[in-house]
């Protein structure tokens, strides 16, 4: 295995908690009112798709990949299958046999001669090792940094590209959470490893991942790319009978904020349940009352949330406000097997969601993030299939458990308060 750069794990985290302290001017406009809408009407795809900017299209193909045992042999082989182009933006990208193999299978790709883009976050790659770019680089792949870190461009350190984006040949993707990593291998079962969701997608809708990453390209290296090598007129193919859309959220600088103002439209629409799986789970006040209100009116309302963390500040700042969840109703569920990394939602069996997006002001105000939305009845029963095997593996938390917490965590608790803009 390659040696990982002297010191990048630890220059990762210090920077990590410098961008707590960062000042943050970005916040999400209020949302005093949402309209009365409901899952199954028209009138709400419609509604999502205009808040997002981006419309439903029918015939899509979908599918789940469950944790590194099925992420990256999809990965390897829609990479390996290029022959005209391939566009990669990756937040986390590190050491380990993963990330080894994916490098190679890129570099194999330039050299048989197809236009490949890499896109690397200044923090979420800092610590790749730096033999796998030069590997890239030198076989023709062109590898750039999203908002690399200098002095003088501070105000943009806390803004990071969180988005996962593979695009091939303009008519296949993979997006999700999960990152290239030694830690995302195995079968999300394992201690001190990942487990996450990523998702394959054939379709029209592969138009709209492709332009997310158009627009980070664009900003990244001041290259607009297009033309049938990245929007091929086969594009519009039907590859399936799902319709979906792909929603992206680019708030720094006052830009879209989208993904929060999807996310809430779609709770407070619910009629029968909502399922959340999610890591950094530090939701305003108006996400809590928005849940609280759901469970109120009879909607099931499940969280899972990880037993473990790898930013325990932030799991801290998530269990101050169990309290009014637990007794309004919403029931907590916290991942013990392995670190839960997987970003999913799923309401009424009919919508459901997979992507980047973590329920904090992070995502939601700073952060590049980029969801899957899928209105179809099969891959929401896909994803609330894999949603009880995860609550079978899981400890379920009750307000008597929250009540009897240590103080520690109290402490905890209180010194994340000023922070929790930064999560």
């Amino acid at each position: 295995m390659r040696k990982d750069f002297p010191g990048a794990h630890v220059r990762r985290a210090s920077i990590g908690l410098a961008l707590l302290f960062v000042a943050a001017c970005s916040s999400v406009p209020p949302h005093l009112e949402l309209p009365h809408l409901e899952t199954g009407q028209p009138a709400f795809a419609a509604t999502l798709g205009g808040y997002s900017g981006t419309p439903v299209v029918a015939g899509n193909r979908v599918d789940i990949l469950l944790n590194g045992a099925e992420i990256f042999p999809a990965k390897l082989a829609v990479i390996r299958s290029a022959r005209r182009s391939i566009n990669y933006a990756q937040y986390v990208f590190e050491d380990g046999k993963p990330a080894e193999e994916i490098a190679a299978a890129l570099t194999e790709r330039c050299r048989a001669g197809v236009r490949v883009n890499v896109l690397l976050d200044a923090v979420g790659a800092l610590a790749m090792p730096g033999e796998l770019r030069t590997e890239m680089a030198a076989a023709g792949c062109r590898v750039e940094v999203f908002r690399p870190l200098s002095p003088f461009t501070i105000d943009r350190f806390n803004n990071r590209n969180h988005r996962r984006i593979l695009v091939v040949d303009g008519v296949v993707g993979v997006t999700g959470g999960s990152g290239i990593s030694g830690k995302w291998s195995g079968n999300g079962k394992q201690r001190g490893h990942w487990r996450d969701t990523d998702v394959r997608i054939e379709g029209p809708v592969v138009e709209q991942l492709q332009g997310a990453f158009a627009e980070n390209w664009l900003e990244a290296t001041g290259v607009a790319i297009g033309g049938p090598v990245y929007f091929p007129r086969r594009r519009l193919d039907s590859k399936g009978d799902i319709d979906a859309q792909i929603v992206r959220s680019s708030p720094a600088g006052g830009g879209s904020a989208a993904m929060y103002t999807v996310f809430l439209l779609a709770l407070s629409s619910a009629q029968q349940s909502i399922h959340i799986t999610n890591p950094y789970f530090v939701p305003d006040e108006k996400m809590i009352t928005t849940l609280l209100d759901a469970a109120r009116r009879g909607v099931r309302v499940v969280l899972l949330i990880p037993g473990a963390i790898d930013h325990n500040l932030v799991r801290q700042a998530s269990r101050s406000g169990f309290g009014r969840l637990l007794k309004g109703g919403v029931l907590i569920y916290e991942y013990k097997p392995a670190l839960l990394h997987a970003k999913t939602m799923v309401i009424d069996g009919i919508w459901a969601t997979v992507g980047s997006t973590n329920l904090d002001h992070r995502s939601f105000a700073l952060n590049e993030e980029l969801n899957v939305v899928v209105y179809d009845r099969g891959v929401a029963r896909r994803l609330e299939d894999v949603f009880e095997q995860d609550l079978a593996n899981s400890r379920q938390v009750t307000y008597g458990d929250w009540r009897q917490r240590g103080l520690a965590s109290r402490f905890l608790e209180l010194l994340s308060v000023p922070l929790r803009e930064q999560m």
